[in-house]
């Protein structure tokens, strides 16, 4: 294995001498579940046909990302992910996710 690897942000190797990082804060302030917009979808694209819920446009922090993702799996009994700023959960769920949401305060929340 090589030992020049690319570093996470995908640079190698800079000619400037006075080249430094800039680093993305990622402690962005969650907004309360009232003002939270989350889009709830199906999708089956590039998964073999197998459906799954995206819960799209939450605005906060990875850490409550990931929290809010773990206790939606939990609702459903059902695998999933956060990727990309997406909450992915297996199977087609969308309504008892819209309804939990709701209860819990996510109010603006709708489905497509």
């Amino acid at each position: 294995m090589s030992k020049r690897k690319a570093d996470s942000r995908g640079f190698v190797y800079s000619t400037d001498p006075n080249f430094q990082f800039q680093e993305e804060n990622g402690t962005t302030d969650t907004l309360p579940p009232s003002d939270q917009k989350l889009v709830l979808r199906l999708d089956t694209k590039h998964r073999a046909g197998k459906a799954v819920t995206l819960i799209e446009g939450f605005i906060g922090n990875d850490i409550d990302l990931e929290d809010l993702g773990k206790k939606l799996k939990t609702v459903c009994g059902s695998g999933g992910s956060v990727k990309a700023r997406e909450i992915i959960i297996q199977g087609d769920h969308r309504k008892k996710l819209l309804d939990w949401l709701q209860k819990n305060g996510y109010s603006k929340t709708k489905m497509i």
